[in-house]
Parts: structure tokens; C-alpha cells; sequence
């Protein structure tokens, strides 16, 4: 055999040998970019871990992928596995190529799946964190007991500086995107950080001037308005100055709302308060306690705050329900006017029986 037909002989045999060893990673090339079967956005949810052959049966399952086997292979390639396949929600669009949908359940360095796709999440009109934790359980993979025990936990509350009666004043209700598999710790950290963005230098600036001390104050004033006006924005400014002017005067405010916090939820549905119930013997109690009570009575909307930020100057110091359904209050400076009010208002509900 002459040298030449040896060199020949030879460069084939490489090439073969390269064409060997390099197929299967061509094969996997192919299987990689296989894409998904869907037609429409599919969303897929990974509540607790799961293993990459189950996830392949879950995406078969929810009609995303047709191929199990390629879908894995090329996930062991990728080293997925139950370590490594991040929980959360995640959204498919239609074509989607395997290595794309693998590459998005991959845990990165965040603790997040690189395709991980946020969620809205709002909450609004909880009255305690117990109200609030039932609001996430439906939207984060947050267990309700498990948050409440988190966030209400001496260590939670020192670490961001509230008492267990102010803590209510660090949830901002609103709406905002987060990762579905959220978990309390991560929560009350974003709710810290909307806290402080919220509470600039300018609003910390305007507590001084119109009496009060920090920004957990203004929130408890916020939610006792909020408690005795949830329908009509109007008057949030307007009872916000009364209340003010009442602290200024050294007058209890005397709000039904903190009475009936106090009751919890024995006074739904009572429509006659009585002096039975203002009689209750409780720190939130404002018919009894001088000033502010320990901490919010609510979780108010952040306008009903910045409405206590900037109330309405006027001499009001007493409002009564307007005998209507409108929700509405007249407001007095004098107090025999505020009883021809109270008077007119209890005639009115008589003839509701």
C-alpha cells in the first residue's frame, strides 16, 4: 500500500472516529431544539420539588411537550434535577425549544428559575396580619399560619423596628409583582423595602407639622379615617384634620372604629353601637385611652395616609353620620351642634325598623 492511500486511509479513519464520537452530542443538538406542541400560552406551577423525569410527565400531562425522552436527555445534559429545578410559575409560549423550557426551570444564583415568570399580588382592606395572610395564601406558595408565625415573631419585628401592635404599619396595600414562590421572609422584605420608599424625607418632614412623631403614627390615624370612611375619598382629608385637631386639644378621639376593633368580630352586622361597647376595657379603646392607640386598627390604602399627611385645616371637632345612605358626615366645631346632629341621625335609623 503505497503512502499515499495510508494517509487517505488514515484521514478517514479520523473522520469516522470524529463522526462517531460527535453524533450523539449532533443527536442532542437536535432533541434540544425540538419545540413545544402548545398552541397558546400554557402556565405551569412547581409547588415542591420535583424530579426532572415527573416534570417531563407533567409538561407531557399539560400538553407542552410530546417527546419524554428527548425532554429528559437533554435535561441531563443540562444537570437538572430535583436540586436544580427551581419552584415557582412559569409561563410556556407556544414553540417554545426544549433547551429553552430547560434552561428556564434552572435554580440560579438568585434563588429563582431563569424563566421564572412574576405575579401579581394584591392585597387590600385587611383589617389585622391574620386578614393579610389569608389574602397571600391565594396567590404565593405562602402557607397563611406559616407567614403570620414569621412576620409576627419577636425577631421579625425587631429586625425592622416595630412593636407587634405597629407592625401592621409596614404593609403598604397595594399591587405588586412578585415571584409566585415567595416565601414570608422574602415578603416582609419587599414590603420593607415599598416602606421605605414610600416614606421619603418629605413625608418623614411633614409628620412634624402636623404633630406627630414618626410614620407609625400617621398609618394609626390613617386607619382609624379609614374606619370611619372606606367609601367616600372626600372626606379622608377632612376627618383626618378633626382627629389632629382633637390630639391637639388633648381630647380622646373617641372613634367607634377602635371600639369595635377591640370587639374583633362580635359587633358584625350591629348597627347600633351602644355604650356597652364603648365600654370595653382596651388599649385600642379611644373612648378610653388618651391619644393614639398602640398601633394601626387596619392595614389603610397608602391615599388615606398621604390624606393624614395633608389634612383639611378647618375647627371641626365633631362629625355624625348624615341620615342617608350616602355614608357621608356633617362635621361641628360645637357640641350642641353635634347633638342636634346625633339627634336628627337616631330619628333617621328609627324609622329604618
Amino acid at each position: 500500500m503505497s503512502k499515499r492511500t495510508l494517509i487517505i486511509v488514515g484521514i478517514a479513519g479520523v473522520v469516522l472516529l470524529a463522526g462517531l464520537l460527535l453524533f450523539p452530542k449532533f443527536l442532542l443538538f437536535l432533541e434540544s431544539r425540538k419545540e413545544s406542541i402548545n398552541t397558546s400560552t400554557i402556565e405551569i406551577v412547581i409547588k415542591e420539588p420535583i424530579d426532572l423525569q415527573k416534570l417531563a410527565q407533567l409538561l407531557e400531562t399539560k400538553g407542552v411537550i410530546d417527546d419524554q425522552r428527548s425532554f429528559v436527555k437533554v435535561g441531563e445534559y443540562k444537570e437538572l434535577s430535583k436540586e436544580t429545578i427551581a419552584l415557582g410559575l412559569y409561563r410556556i409560549e407556544p414553540a417554545t425549544q426544549y433547551r429553552t423550557i430547560l434552561n428556564g426551570f434552572k435554580l440560579n444564583d438568585l434563588g429563582n428559575g431563569n424563566g421564572e415568570s412574576e405575579v401579581k399580588v394584591t392585597f387590600i382592606n385587611c383589617m389585622t396580619i391574620n386578614d393579610l395572610a389569608g389574602k397571600l395564601q391565594g396567590q404565593l406558595l405562602i402557607d397563611s399560619a406559616e407567614f403570620v408565625n414569621y412576620a409576627t415573631s419577636k425577631e421579625t419585628c425587631s429586625k425592622y423596628g416595630f412593636t407587634l401592635e405597629q407592625l401592621p404599619a409596614l404593609f403598604i396595600p397595594n399591587t405588586y409583582n412578585m415571584y409566585y414562590d415567595t416565601d414570608p421572609k422574602l415578603f416582609v422584605e419587599r414590603m420593607a423595602d415599598a416602606y421605605r420608599s414610600f416614606w421619603t424625607e418629605d413625608r418623614r418632614n411633614q409628620l412634624s407639622k402636623i404633630g406627630l412623631k414618626d410614620p407609625v403614627e400617621a398609618v394609626t390615624l390613617a386607619s382609624i379615617v379609614y374606619g370611619e370612611q372606606a367609601r367616600n375619598s372626600q372626606e379622608w382629608s377632612r376627618i383626618a384634620g378633626l382627629y389632629l385637631n382633637r390630639l391637639k386639644k388633648g381630647m380622646k378621639l373617641q372613634s367607634d372604629p377602635t371600639f369595635r376593633f377591640c370587639w374583633g368580630d362580635q359587633l358584625n352586622g350591629v348597627q347600633r353601637l351602644l355604650n356597652v361597647h364603648r365600654d370595653i376595657d382596651c388599649p385600642y379603646n379611644t373612648y378610653k385611652i388618651n391619644g393614639l392607640p398602640p398601633g394601626p386598627i387596619s392595614l389603610p390604602p397608602a391615599e388615606v395616609v398621604e390624606a393624614v399627611l395633608q389634612p383639611e385645616k378647618h375647627n371641626f371637632i365633631f362629625m355624625m353620620a348624615k341620615p342617608d345612605f350616602s355614608g357621608l358626615h356633617d362635621f361641628s366645631v360645637e357640641y350642641a351642634d353635634h347633638q342636634k346632629f346625633a339627634s336628627i341621625y337616631q330619628r333617621w335609623l328609627s324609622t329604618l325598623n
